[in-house]
């Protein structure tokens, strides 16, 4: 993601984060597939190893994540997402960054989630990305990668009543895990499943697990 996209996707994300943050309120409680994939994720983890949640938004995976016993901060672009995080979860540690140049040393975390966060990435930029999460990795470490699932990409404009614009891009489940691999990931787990109309989805949506 290159500064210029990155600072769309932070306008963006500042402007509908209180709107964003109710909207999918207690979203996880509603979700049993993506509870049991981050459950499993739990338990890959190395015990007292510290863990990422890369792009957390308001919190609700680190927050699941730290109910589940792991070690977890949370890092996103957006100060409003932040301060929701913050709020919501004041026993939690958020911090500002960006997922293309992590202020973290090599091989420092025990694992890594990147929920619905690669996708403002440009594919051409995915390589880069990927090697970044590798370089912060122990090995064995897990990875797990969310998205939805797709060809076309979706731009959302005005959402809540807000004066910004962002595009939502999707990707095959097989061609993101040809990028963690091309960078040394081993992917060892795809799930993908239909949208659910019900849960407001317009897209399937795909779930990578990888070990470094």
């Amino acid at each position: 993601m290159t500064a210029e996209t990155e600072t769309e996707t932070r306008v963006f994300y500042d402007a509908i984060a209180e709107d964003y943050a109710e909207h999918f309120r207690d979203a996880m409680a509603r979700r049993p597939l993506e509870r049991a994939l981050l459950s499993a994720f739990a338990e890959l983890v190395q015990p007292d190893g510290e863990v990422a949640d890369l792009g957390c938004g308001p919190g609700e995976v680190t927050g699941y994540l730290a109910a589940r016993g792991l070690r977890v901060f949370g890092l996103d672009l957006s100060k409003g997402m932040l301060a929701v995080a913050r709020r919501e979860h004041p026993g939690l540690r958020f911090v500002q960054g960006t997922m293309r140049e992590l202020d973290l040393p090599d091989g420092g975390l025990a694992g890594a989630v990147s929920w619905y966060s690669s996708i403002h990435t440009p594919v051409d930029e995915l390589p880069a990305l990927f090697a970044e999460l590798y370089r912060v990795l122990a090995p064995g470490a897990p990875l797990l990668v969310a998205f939805q699932a797709g060809d076309e990409p979706r731009r959302l404009v005005e959402p809540f009543g807000h004066p910004v614009t962002l595009d939502f891009l999707r990707r095959r489940p097989g061609d993101v895990a040809a990028v963690l691999a091309g960078v040394g990931f081993d992917v060892f787990s795809r799930t993908e499943k239909s949208a659910d109309a019900s849960l407001g989805e317009t897209a399937a949506q795909a779930f990578l697990l990888a070990r470094r």
